[in-house]
């Protein structure tokens, strides 16, 4: 789903953050994050008919481009400070712990209880304090604003801050200094920090050479929550996707003035694009990309026809991805291109009836990888029984001439469909 076109406004000069905040920011961070690479992908392009620069904000120490703002503001902050907290659990509350221990500013870190153990083991690594408080964000950011109050801490937020934009806008620098042929910003919105920083730069690169850079907004479809922001919609903002890191039900205030002004468009993309998206950048790239970090390459997927002919820049802003989830992610990928399938065949109860179908698998050389044989919960005959067998093909093809040879054996068989 696309989005209305926005105010063909350009920066006013009340807008918080300017490209002089930029600029000042990259030099402020420079030498103490990671220059990422932004680098052409072949491979991508011919797929999406655009030309696809990716810059690997993953490749960070802590694998995400939070590090930029979390290290601008602190680089700014009253050298008497007693310390900083700030309520999250993902990226930023890393990026965040990860500088104010390099700079010896105690950090403290409000997570919610669910949050998995990994994370807080991650985030206490990076010598931060961790308090587990409530079920939910809006819970722990509550109670992070009353120990803010109670022990004289700063509160760094993870993106309705001037600085933090600025800082996380210095991505936007670094790309167009590798490749000033970049016509079109591909950037996931979350909060919207990320994408106001690179619109500043966007629009300021414009006014100096007069090459004009679209800038392009990226949310899933199920947390629409900028979108509805913008475009004075009410589509609800709940469910699991796979992009955690951009499932923002409010965004900031400074952000939605700043998106409003600065963005071209917003777009809403599927969980099977974003899916695709990350099987995509492991595949082709070799590159491990978050669900939120892959949103950019998943507008292209799911709207070629918006991107076709341009040179698109776009961000993998995170690769803090869960093991197990990444392994769903890429077996359902495999799935869906034919190459892993389960197909569900009616047998007769008999001597030999297992026999005979392995038997057609090997001619048509399929591997196959699980047999679940089931004769009691079924609504066949107490003779009858369904067999499911997961079985790895060299693609789709050969997994039809599989079901077509079953099927000329006399095989009742069918596909168990992914959602």
């Amino acid at each position: 789903m696309a989005s209305e076109p926005l105010s063909a406004a350009r920066p006013a000069d009340d807008l918080p953050v300017s490209i002089d905040d930029v600029r000042a920011a990259h030099a402020r961070i420079a030498g103490a994050v990671v220059r990422t690479p932004t680098l052409i992908s072949r491979t991508l392009s011919q797929l999406t008919g655009a030309t696809v620069y990716l810059k690997f904000e993953n490749l960070q120490f802590t694998a995400a481009y939070k590090e930029r703002g979390a290290l601008n503001t602190l680089l700014q902050l009253n050298p008497q400070t007693a310390g900083v907290i700030a309520a999250s659990a993902g990226n930023h509350a890393q990026g965040l712990a990860y500088h104010a221990q390099r700079l010896g500013i105690p950090a403290t870190i409000v997570m919610p209880t669910n949050t998995p153990i990994v994370k807080v083991t991650q985030t206490e690594g990076h010598g931060a304090t961790v308090v587990l408080h409530g079920d939910t964000f809006d819970a722990a950011y509550a109670h992070a604003r009353e120990l803010e109050a109670e022990r004289d801490l700063t509160f760094v937020h993870p993106f309705d801050d001037p600085r933090v934009i600025a800082g996380q806008g210095t991505t936007a620098i670094e790309m167009l200094e590798d490749v000033p042929a970049i016509d079109t910003f591909v950037t996931p919105i979350g909060g919207g920090g990320l994408i106001s920083g690179m619109a500043t730069v966007a629009r300021a690169y414009e006014a100096e050479t007069g090459h004009h850079i679209e800038v392009i907004g990226v949310e899933a479809e199920l947390f629409p929550s900028m979108y509805n922001r913008i475009n004075h919609t009410d589509m609800p903002c709940a469910g699991d996707t796979l992009a955690e890191g951009i499932a923002v039900k409010e965004p900031g205030a400074i952000t939605s003035a700043m998106v409003r002004a600065l963005v071209d468009e917003i777009l809403l993309v599927s969980e099977r694009s974003l899916e695709e998206a990350v099987s995509l950048l492991l595949q082709i790239e070799k590159t491990v990309v978050e669900g939120a970090g892959a949103a950019g390459l998943a507008a292209l997927i799911q709207h070629p026809e918006r991107f076709a002919g341009r040179t698109v820049g776009i961000v993998l802003c995170g690769g803090n991805i869960d093991t197990r989830l990444l392994a769903n992610v890429l077996l359902r990928d495999l799935a869906r291109s034919g190459r892993l399938a389960r197909l569900r065949i009616r047998l007769q109860d008999q001597p030999g009836a297992l026999f005979n179908v392995a038997r057609i698998f090997e001619q048509q050389r399929v591997n196959i990888i699980e047999v679940y044989h089931q004769r009691v919960f079924t609504s066949l005959p107490a003779k009858g029984l369904i067999t499911d067998i997961e079985c790895e093909t060299r693609d789709k093809a050969h997994l039809d001439r599989l079901i077509a040879a079953l099927r000329d054996a006399q095989y009742e068989v069918g596909l168990v469909e992914l959602a």
